[in-house]
């Protein structure tokens, strides 16, 4: 089966010409010459690195695999997109001190599924041309009008057969939302008076207002495959950008066939600082995603604010669900019914309808009711019935709240009971389901549950994620392409939206690494990463695996301006640490483009042999020392930071 494969060979040749037809002659040898090869090319990926994409059979793979310029040949893979009161949350208010004119020089390159750029949080307003080192370009096609000096660059890749026919706008514009939600959130304009639907009512911005925005859009509702993603990042990396933002991932992988951990470790070497989202699949151990010691991996965390339903019955009882609910009743109160008795007559005996699933209700016995579910209802299907509303019952209690797509909320199951025992002692009960509110959240910050777990399946000794930033219930830019749900049902369409994911938390690190960057512009990218991590704060959980939930902690961008000491971190200093994970010197010179001999490296003890500010690893029983070395950066403050055991 013809498949297509990233085929990479390492650093960059210095002529793009003579990479383009070591690319060809190389596919050549395996599938044919002249068009044969032609035609099996998708991608030849020359300016940041050396490597191609191609359709190719699994044995026409496996005999590449055995060139001795090549490092690693892997299929593409469909990568998933991991879905402003942050940043005051964060002890960044809008008077925080800045370099306006330093800051407005600092581009903010993101991999997303594009960006709206009428989105108020991209006006230009005040901002002069690009920066002069700026080399990248705006795709004007399809439905997308253009960049300004807000978004200076805009491209858009969909040569994966597969993802492109799943993209309905072959253009940089972005018809999810994501992306532009991630740009804004990092860089976006200072708007005041934003909300949504009134609800986190304040002033939008990100953490660099005044940096500029690169789009490259990699991603579509299809997915991200992995040949488009190593496309946006090889022109990125060329771009000039400064800092790196990426919220998709995948299962962890090696190293070497990772397009996230390739383009990142060559964004490294040009002096760009990427930070990457930690996946999704929490609470559960061993799913942190993005895991390269160059890549700043980042959990998602909560901020001092919550939404909560207000829900009424008919008898007076009452109670605050969790949802972000838009709409206002229009009437005083609903009939309310439960699952069980609007259960479709038709259903299977053993089949239950308390998940209101499609076909499971009676629509003659929903329609303009709300009625009481179990966990998984879809709201779609209980919307195309008819319902007024629908109330879900919680086993276990969530620190996550959703958009309804109909007036509804999830209640505990103690209160759910409550709601049969009214339904049953009453011939009309009634209920209602007011509009959302925003209340404080004492327990801030804490992290989200959903957030992915360390420790890495890749590498022991380096501990997973780095550090946390707000994820949960981000309010910022959105797409008026989208819904507001994404459902075809919702007819709700905004330029703003709330969001929650380690999406959402990875562009506050990258807008807290641009601002450090306007102040301490000859830092090298671990040296922004150490300087974040050791000022962190603490997070309020009490186990023994708390570390691999945030890290470092959470970020506290003011302090990390300074840190007092740095873990800085040299491109000799990751040969010798991938030296200690067991690659080869031959696949290491292809990598990082230098004559590399492992067992002449000089040996500097330790568990590790890299001088990060974390250290970890699983084996309890044994007596592990670690080495690290550091400089200090501030004379003015005591040292106060920290190394994370």
């Amino acid at each position: 089966m013809v498949l297509a494969y990233i085929v990479y060979m390492g650093e960059a040749l210095q002529s793009k010409t003579s990479a383009t037809s070591l690319h060809h002659n190389l596919l050549s040898s395996v599938v044919g010459r002249g068009r044969i090869a032609q035609k099996s090319m998708i991608y030849s990926y020359t300016k940041s690195f050396n490597a191609f994409a191609a359709n190719l059979l699994p044995d026409e793979a496996e005999r590449l695999q055995e060139n001795e310029n090549v490092v690693s040949v892997f299929p593409s893979r469909i990568r998933k997109l991991h879905t402003t009161r942050s940043w005051d949350f964060l002890g960044m208010p809008p008077s925080v001190k800045r370099n306006h004119q330093i800051e407005s020089n600092i581009i903010v390159g993101l991999l997303d599924t594009g960006i709206y750029i009428d989105a108020p949080s991209f006006d230009d307003k005040g901002l002069g041309p690009p920066p002069s080192k700026w080399k990248g370009r705006c795709q004007v096609v399809g439905n997308f009008t253009g960049c300004n000096n807000k978004v200076i660059g805009a491209t858009f890749y969909n040569n994966d057969p597969i993802r492109a026919k799943l993209d309905p706008n072959p253009s940089p514009i972005d018809d999810d939302g994501h992306g532009s939600h991630t740009a804004s959130t990092a860089a976006g304009a200072s708007i005041a008076g934003t909300s949504f639907y009134s609800l986190a009512e304040g002033i939008a911005r990100g953490g660099v207002p005044s940096a500029r925005i690169a789009m490259y859009k990699v991603c579509s509702n299809g997915g991200c495959s992995d040949i488009d993603l190593l496309a946006g990042l090889d022109d990125a990396i060329d771009d000039r950008i400064d800092v790196l933002s990426i919220s998709i991932g995948a299962s962890a992988s090696s190293f070497f066939e990772d397009p996230i951990s390739i383009g990142a470790f060559h964004a490294m070497k040009r002096g760009i600082f990427t930070a990457c989202s930690a996946g999704n699949g929490g609470p559960s151990l061993y799913t942190v995603q993005n895991v390269g010691p160059w890549i700043m991996t980042v959990g998602a965390s909560s901020i001092d604010r919550l939404f909560r339903t207000p829900v009424k019955l008919g008898n007076n009882l009452q109670t605050d669900g969790i949802s972000i609910n838009t709409f206002s009743p229009k009437k005083k109160t609903y009939p309310l019914t439960t699952a069980g008795l609007a259960a479709n007559s038709s259903l299977s005996p053993t089949s239950t309808p308390w998940y209101c699933s499609e076909g499971s209700l009676d629509a003659n016995k929903v329609k303009g009711k709300i009625v009481l579910c179990n966990e998984s209802a879809s709201q779609t299907y209980i919307k195309s019935i008819g319902g007024a509303g629908d109330l879900i019952s919680l086993v276990e209690k969530i620190d996550t709240t959703f958009k309804s797509l109909i007036p509804g909320a999830f209640v505990d199951s103690s209160f759910a009971y409550k709601i049969l025992a009214y339904v049953n002692s009453t011939k009309n009960p009634q209920a209602v389901i007011h509009q959302s509110k925003s209340i404080r959240n004492t327990a801030a910050p804490f992290v989200a549950s959903f957030s992915s777990r360390g420790p890495s399946k890749i590498s022991h000794t380096i501990l997973k994620p780095d550090i946390v930033a707000p994820g949960l219930d981000i309010l910022a830019a959105y797409s008026k392409l989208s819904s507001t749900t994404g459902s075809p049902l919702d007819d709700r369409f905004g330029v703003y939206n709330i969001l929650s994911g380690t999406s959402m938390a990875c562009p506050h690190v990258a807008g807290a690494a641009a601002y450090i960057k306007t102040f301490h512009p000859n830092w090298s990218p671990s040296a922004i990463k150490s300087a974040l991590m050791t000022t962190a704060s603490e997070l309020k959980i009490k186990d023994d695996q708390a570390e691999l939930a945030y890290g470092a902690g959470q970020i506290d961008p003011i302090r990390a301006l300074d840190p007092g000491l740095i873990y800085d971190i040299s491109t000799s200093d990751y040969t010798r640490f991938l030296c200690n994970e067991g690659y080869t010197g031959t696949l290491l010179r292809l990598f990082t483009g230098e004559i590399t001999n492992c067992s002449s490296l000089p040996n500097i003890g330790g568990h590790d042999v890299l001088n990060y500010p974390s250290m970890h690893d699983y084996y309890f029983d044994l007596e592990i020392s670690f080495n690290l070395n550091f400089y200090q950066v501030s004379v003015v403050k005591p040292c106060d930071c920290k190394t994370w055991l």
